[in-house]
């Protein structure tokens, strides 16, 4: 068989956004989340037709700082606050192009809502749903940041459904 893809792949190593604000972002993925700061660079000022060249950005973008956080056992995140005038200060939701969601993983996900329900800034969307059809035994919640951005809480601590015949699993971040 021919392995098909990026040859030499090995995997997610971090997703990167874009935040409003990379101190509250900070202070969300280390105090809230649990995430670790592991470090920061920056500014990056516009030089020519590098931003559009090589981010697809306008050339008068300014990357203020980027932050790269570790969170547990996963890819990592690049943090980004830029000023651009073309920004658009939209979050995006599920349902639009480039929508997205960040996933955690819990082991507990009763005990996990109920501290994001305390913390002041985060809103917690609805109640916990469990799946159905493959991804039966899985429960999970959307939750957004103080900023908007939308992430979600997971758990299956009893594995998926669709597990029990599968010849590959998704990778899950207890393994």
């Amino acid at each position: 068989m021919v392995k098909r893809g990026i040859p030499g792949l090995a995997g997610p190593e971090h997703i990167g956004f874009t935040v409003p604000d990379l101190e509250q972002a900070t202070e969300f993925f280390v105090n809230v989340i649990g995430c670790e700061l592991v470090y920061s660079v920056g500014p990056f000022e516009p030089n020519g037709e590098w931003m559009s060249t090589h981010l697809n950005i306008a050339n008068s973008s300014v990357m203020r700082e980027l932050r790269f956080f570790r969170c547990g056992n996963g890819t990592n995140f690049e943090v980004f606050q830029f000023e651009a005038e073309d920004q658009n200060p939209a979050q995006p939701r599920n349902s639009d192009i480039g929508g997205h969601h960040v996933a955690f993983y819990v082991d507990d996900l009763d005990v996990a809502v109920e501290y994001l329900r305390s913390v002041p800034g985060v809103e917690v969307l609805g109640k916990p749903t469990s799946s159905g059809g493959p991804s039966a035994g899985q429960r999970w919640i959307y939750f957004l940041s103080p900023w908007g951005m939308q992430f979600e809480l997971v758990s299956f601590p009893g594995g998926k459904h669709y597990e029990a015949t599968a010849t590959t699993l998704l990778w899950h971040p207890k393994d």
